[in-house]
């Protein structure tokens, strides 16, 4: 039974899936839509509404959090002038994951996961 345990392990170390997730945030934060597999795309979903929640009192520890999440400062501006002002009223589902066709090479099932507007 698989009561109260959370996320997926993807096959990899701790230290290797962290560095994952962080790249991956970054990366979405950067572009606004990226595409992956689908299960890296729904455990992504959780880690991106927790940044932008957390983002939303634009204070000092604010910030810190944020930075503990998106590696680049460009980015972490972009998301406290950008994406801020557009989810300041939404309460959350910021993020959308479409279905994709599966991959070609090895069948795993793809998707996109882009910010909504």
């Amino acid at each position: 039974m698989r009561h109260r345990v959370a996320g997926r392990k993807f096959g990899r170390s701790a230290a290797h899936r962290q560095a994952m997730t962080r790249n991956q945030v970054t990366a979405l934060l950067r572009h606004g839509r990226i595409t992956t597999t689908e299960a890296k795309a729904k455990e992504l979903r959780r880690w991106v509404e927790r940044v932008i929640t957390d983002a939303k009192p634009d204070d000092v520890n604010a910030r810190r959090r944020v930075a503990l999440y998106v590696n680049d400062r460009e980015v972490s501006k972009k998301l406290f002038t950008t994406y801020l002002e557009r989810y300041r009223d939404r309460p959350g589902g910021y993020t959308r994951v479409v279905k994709l066709a599966p991959r070609v090479s090895d069948a795993s099932p793809m998707a996109i996961i882009e910010l909504v507007e």
